[in-house]
């Protein structure tokens, strides 16, 4: 990587920030559309995005017209105490990184949108003094978001209620980013079930469990496949790559059910999906409030603090979406959707309900409060 030099374009100061994090699709894709609105408004504004080697962030970043660089980091295993004997190492190494790539881009600012590649990074900049944001998109704040805070310049949160977690006045309540590509989108029905290669007449289920799959969500739609057909209802499956082979083997000559591990065009997703299954975590629950879904929610149960309970919850007592348990989804996931998907009051109800929680300008918010801190 070439060292570069503070410089003028178009007789423009040029701004240079470093956006840090991934690890899941709720991560990265509020990242993306965070470096947009700051392009939008300062289209001179170099970015560079840091993830860490191996993870999704390595694929969807260039993918989104942006260079990324990987850091030899791992997070903190919980199920295996043993496989941390390397964390040490692996995280002095990515500090080393973190040094050369400050060295090299001279960063003015750097934004965290969490994932363990965020922590030496912004804890890095907080050392050289450099401003550090923070995006949570989350309820509940991770530990590493928590001690970054501190010395953060601004917190943007997706909801109240975290001065638990944070200094109350660095707190901006700003609601979660959501890609452009599906906040604006303007695909029709019709062009989203013929990308899909489904039939317009009957009515269609999106089945979204999160980029790295939900093998509760899969394991009760695999046991019910036949009744979707039954029903004449046709089904887009995205199984997450774990079960990614079982699923198209079970699709296979059913031509009401469309399988794949990933949805690359989720606003074709959105647009042909009259219901949607989903986990309840945060970035899912706000491209659904600006799509305006009625849905099924299956709370991830192992979140921390059980956080994506508490989401869907919050969306069930404004009668804004149903849940079910993950405990209970092989026997009552696809027989709620099927009850739903027949009674079209409740559809309208839960549409119109989530429909008003939607904040479309979330990275417009962030993008103004950074631009205007680091000028």
């Amino acid at each position: 990587m070439q060292a570069v030099t503070a410089g003028v374009k178009n007789g423009k100061e040029v701004k240079r920030i470093i956006i840090a994090g991934g690890g899941t699709g709720g991560h990265i894709f509020p990242a993306i559309a965070i470096a947009n609105a700051i392009l939008k408004q300062q289209p001179q504004t170099e970015i560079l995005f840091v993830g860490a080697k191996g993870k999704m962030e390595m694929e969807k970043i260039p993918q989104a017209g942006f260079k990324i660089i990987g850091l030899d980091i791992a997070g903190f295993n919980r199920s295996s105490l043993i496989k941390n004997i390397g964390l040490p190492i692996k995280l002095f190494k990515s500090f080393l990184q973190v040094k050369k790539i400050f060295k090299n881009f001279k960063p003015n600012a750097v934004i965290g949108v969490g994932g363990y590649s965020s922590f030496p990074v912004l804890k890095y900049a907080q050392a050289k003094k450099i401003a550090t944001f923070i995006h949570e998109s989350n309820s509940f704040a991770g530990k590493a978001n928590i001690m970054l805070g501190k010395k953060a310049k601004k917190i943007f949160t997706a909801s109240d209620g975290m001065e638990k977690f944070f200094p109350a006045e660095k707190i901006m309540i700003s609601g979660n980013p959501v890609r452009e590509s599906i906040s604006k989108s303007n695909v029709s029905r019709e062009e989203a079930i013929k990308f899909f290669d489904l039939d317009a007449a009957k009515k269609t289920i999106l089945s979204i469990g999160g980029s790295l799959g939900a093998k509760s969500i899969n394991e009760a739609l695999d046991k019910n496949l036949d009744a979707f057909a039954e029903n004449n209802l046709q089904l887009i499956w995205q199984t997450g790559k774990p079960y990614a082979e079982k699923g198209k083997e079970r699709a296979a000559g059913k031509a009401n059910i469309w399988a794949n591990e990933f949805i690359n065009r989720m606003d074709n997703a959105y647009a042909a999906a009259d219901l949607v299954i989903s986990r309840s975590g945060a970035m899912a629950i706000a491209e659904l409030c600006v799509m305006k879904k009625a849905v099924v929610f299956v709370p991830y149960p192992f979140a921390a603090e059980d956080h994506q309970t508490v989401n869907a919850q919050s969306l069930v007592n404004k009668n804004a979406g149903i849940m079910i348990k993950d405990s209970e989804a092989l026997e009552k996931l696809v027989p709620a959707i099927i009850s739903l998907s027949k009674d079209e009051s409740k559809q309208q109800e839960l549409k119109s309900n989530i429909g008003k929680l939607a904040i479309t300008n979330a990275d417009e918010i962030i993008a103004t409060e950074i631009l205007k801190m680091i000028d």
